[in-house]
């Protein structure tokens, strides 16, 4: 009996459909308040109804609070990120988390062409499973630079060796095969005993 693939969950299906957008010329302060009256974490700029950057709480914080510029004396086109990332609506959501894992981004806007038709965040990806938001931020581990060093990363889940939920697992062991994810009591032992 042949078995039937299971489809794909595609970006469409879990994207936000109505995503905030603004113009390069509004204001910081402006972009800050359509944040907060839609409770978003980004806004979309559009230029000629096409998108051509986002300014997100990080672009806050570099670009206005760090530098200690004015938020009513800055336009959005300053601060805005660009070029902007996106995606197509057909791509898989698994595809989109590597994609975000490997750029470090949180948010990826849905283009068809050059008309935005959606937002697909961290969040809709944590909706449809907790474990996919994982694999985003174990892709973005795994591609950093080998010239950087990385810091730990915790995930939350089952310990591969007491079986144990934590939410403190991280990567243990390496080429040898043995390891896994452990919880940190289970790292302790595998740092006396490797071979456990």
């Amino acid at each position: 009996m042949a078995m039937e693939r299971v489809r794909d969950i595609y970006v469409e299906d879990i994207m936000t459909k109505v995503p905030v957008i603004g113009s390069p010329n509004l204001t910081a302060r402006d972009i800050g308040v359509l944040m907060r009256s839609w409770k978003v974490g980004s806004v979309i700029i559009l230029d000629d109804g096409r998108p051509v950057g986002i300014v997100t709480e990080r672009d806050f914080v570099e670009k206005i609070v760090a530098e200690n510029r004015i938020p009513t004396e800055v336009r959005a086109g300053d601060i805005m990120s660009s070029p902007l990332v996106t995606i197509g609506p057909k791509e898989s959501v698994a595809d989109a988390g590597r994609k975000m894992g490997r750029l470090r981004l949180r948010r990826l806007p849905v283009v068809v062409g050059d008309q935005l038709i959606g937002m697909l965040t961290e969040n809709d990806i944590t909706r449809l499973s907790p474990s996919l938001i994982e694999l985003t931020r174990e892709w973005r581990g795994i591609s950093m630079p080998v010239d950087v060093e990385r810091e730990p990363v915790s995930m939350a889940g089952y310990c591969e060796n007491c079986e144990n939920y934590s939410y403190d697992l991280r990567q243990t062991g390496g080429a040898s095969g043995r390891g896994g994810l452990l919880c940190s009591e289970c790292r302790e032992l595998f740092v006396r005993d490797p071979t456990q």
